[in-house]
């Protein structure tokens, strides 16, 4: 009985893994691990914090959030090739 709920578990925790590797942005050559999954979802809130801070968020990005997501998909890409963040950065 136990491993079957420790297999519901790891199934379960595998499947939320999954969902947020959905979410963030990532780069082709991204294999991510589950602490750097975490770590890197952990800066993509950073960086969307940052960018909601900053204004660069215009209204008509805002009312489309098909293109919000892919413009902010983008710019999180473009920040972690210029070396703003890398898989080696602790947080």
């Amino acid at each position: 009985m136990a491993n079957v709920r420790e297999r519901q578990r790891t199934q379960s925790l595998n499947e939320a893994f999954a969902a947020l590797r959905k979410i963030i942005p990532t780069l082709p050559s991204d294999k991510l691990s589950k602490i750097q999954t975490l770590k890197l979802a952990a800066r993509y809130i950073d960086f969307l914090y940052q960018v909601l801070q900053s204004d660069e968020l215009d209204s008509k990005m805002a009312s489309c959030s098909y293109v919000a997501h892919e413009r902010l998909s983008y710019a999180f890409s473009v920040w972690r090739m210029e070396g703003a963040w890398s898989m080696s950065a602790s947080h």
